[in-house]
């Protein structure tokens, strides 16, 4: 016959266990320790391995031009344009902002087009020709653009800079700044959270005027 289950409500409480001593307790936790690693061991063999396989993660060279300059490097697979460039090689112009391709700041050049460096894999950029923000300028010669941006005041906490210039480079090279209208939608791309976009536009026209 099965036990009699307790009322609700109406049963007298259950004696309260005695706590557990420090001694008690570092024994049940030894116990308990031991017997996962008894598991591991058991069945470890091939978490084992996949730890090792997610540790040596694929690695390749790459060789590229960067501003003029030969470079080759040893990279994860997945290492982006992005990366490369600020931990690598150290040309930290080219900023990281979102992280995602939405905001423009890692805008660079990779044989005459921009694109989001943060989205491009370095690994697929064999011989290709890069240029950032640092490569714009001829020695102390700024680019008319750099200096189109001075003359507007066109940024201010200047994080999103150096992507709005090689967009706005590109955007003129591309042939894409025609008027007001073309110019604001080909730099579409590019945030600017302090809200500089009407001088950014006046920089790349003051640019195209002065070709």
């Amino acid at each position: 016959m099965s036990a009699e289950l307790p009322e609700p409500y109406g049963s007298p409480p259950e004696e309260p266990a005695s706590a557990p001593t420090r001694r008690t307790f570092i024994a049940t936790a030894t116990a308990v320790g031991g017997a996962v690693a008894a598991g591991g061991l058991v069945g470890g063999a091939s978490s084992a391995a996949a730890e090792e396989a997610v540790a040596e993660a694929p690695s390749g060279r790459v060789s590229l031009t960067v501003n003029g300059e030969r470079h080759t490097a040893v990279i994860d697979n997945r290492t982006s344009l992005l990366d490369l460039l600020r931990e690598q090689l150290g040309l930290t112009g080219t900023k990281k902002g979102c992280n995602a391709g939405a905001c423009g700041a890692c805008t660079v050049h990779v044989d005459g087009r921009r694109v989001n460096s943060c989205l491009t894999l370095a690994v697929r950029l064999e011989d290709a020709e890069v240029t950032t923000v640092e490569g714009l300028a001829d020695g102390d010669e700024l680019h008319p653009l750099q200096r189109a941006f001075v003359e507007q005041d066109a940024f201010q906490c200047g994080f999103c800079t150096p992507g709005q210039l090689m967009s706005g480079v590109g955007c003129v090279e591309e042939g894409h700044a025609g008027s007001h209208e073309e110019i604001r939608e080909w730099m579409s791309g590019n945030i600017c959270r302090c809200g500089c976009y009407v001088k950014i536009v006046r920089a790349i026209e003051q640019t195209v005027g002065g070709k």
